[in-house]
């Protein structure tokens, strides 16, 4: 990560290389001394027009960070309306960069993004790489552990958490949620309240992790069977608890029992262990092509937290359900918004006026 006087070395360059990008005209840049408000402040002049530009340096770009030096260069742009204001960072995420366009604000990061808008001037290029990652003891916001929290974060999204619960109902470490919770305030995830944290925006967490959630890291297994899917997925079931092995279902036959919309043509479970072994019990035929019924050993256990009966059989949690249906083909995205709306987002009003009651 670079340090604070390494940024500030590298900035003016980064904004040149931006105004670069101005064809046939001429252009110039200047520094500002004496604005002690700013980081950093320099004259841009275009033509027989100047503009003052007012520049907040962070050496971090998450959102936390970013929305702290848009917040503060708003302040000092009340009393300069003229001027215009840009954040600069090593690299902006696409979603620093939105919190930036929202209070129509520029930003410049080193790794070759930059959006500027004012008076007739507009730049901008995106989806540069970063050139600058962070290594941290959670670099990863959606590894293993990290999901096991956000599974339960937005399961009860409203509900203000401490620390030692969280970890409790997570089922990792005291020091694993230290972290975890961290990285959730950089990204500003989470909000604090006078006794714990909860979440600030379990929409947009919920999508952010779909776009990076991959499926294919499960341990598939392909099976056809000759018996009814709805047969076959109760018979399953009953000889994994015999032989008290977790199973669950997910994707289109767990949607099917909690907002049916389309019938699935193949059935998806979750088995914690010993799949050849039960998929022989039930007389599952393993097939290279043309499986009706697929076996999941999961990457991590934390898929079967606060699994929940129906009938016969045990089903992931909506949350789980919703995250394997967007990758599932044959209108699994389109069955993974109706679960959406119609289950998680139910849920979540009904957590929010409950918890408003109380």
């Amino acid at each position: 990560m670079l340090k604070q006087d390494q940024l500030e070395k590298k900035f003016f360059q980064a904004l040149q290389d931006c105004f670069s990008m101005i064809p046939n005209r001429e252009i110039a840049l200047e520094p500002l001394q004496n604005q002690r408000r700013v980081d950093a402040a320099v004259l841009f002049k275009y033509n027989d027009q100047e503009k003052e530009l007012f520049i907040e340096l962070k050496t971090l770009g998450t959102p936390k960070r970013i929305r702290n030096a848009v917040n503060q260069l708003c302040i000092i742009l009340n009393d300069t309306p003229n001027a215009y204001g840009i954040v600069i960072a090593p690299y902006i995420s696409s979603r620093s960069a939105q919190i930036c366009k929202e209070a129509n604000l520029g930003y410049v990061d080193l790794s070759g993004n930059f959006w500027i808008s004012f008076d007739s001037i507009f730049l901008s290029q995106e989806n540069k790489p970063n050139k600058y990652p962070v290594e941290t003891s959670l670099s990863n916001l959606y590894a293993p552990k990290s999901e096991r929290v956000l599974r339960v974060l937005l399961t009860k999204p409203y509900k203000v958490w401490k620390t030692k619960g969280l970890a409790e109902e997570a089922d990792i470490s005291l020091g694993m949620i230290t972290h975890i919770r961290r990285r959730l305030e950089e990204e500003d995830w989470v909000e604090k309240k006078n006794v714990g944290f909860s979440l600030s925006n379990p929409e947009a967490l919920l999508k952010d992790w779909a776009e990076h959630y991959d499926f294919q890291k499960h341990e598939r297994h392909d099976f056809y069977t000759m018996s009814s899917l709805i047969e076959a997925e109760s018979r399953l079931s009953k000889v994994c608890e015999e032989n008290n092995i977790n199973s669950e279902l997910t994707g289109f036959s767990a949607a099917n029992r909690l907002a049916p919309m389309v019938k699935g043509q193949k059935s998806t479970i979750y088995v914690s262990r010993d799949i050849v072994k039960i998929g022989k019990a039930v007389n599952l035929k393993p097939v290279d092509t043309g499986a009706n019924i697929s076996l999941i050993k999961p990457y991590d256990q934390g898929v079967f937290w606060n699994r929940a009966q129906i009938k016969d059989v045990q089903i992931a949690t909506p949350i789980q359900v919703y995250l394997d249906l967007k990758q599932m083909r044959g209108r699994g995205e389109e069955a993974a918004e109706f679960l959406y709306t119609e289950v998680i987002q139910q849920r979540w009003l009904h957590q929010k006026l409950n918890m408003n009651r109380d």
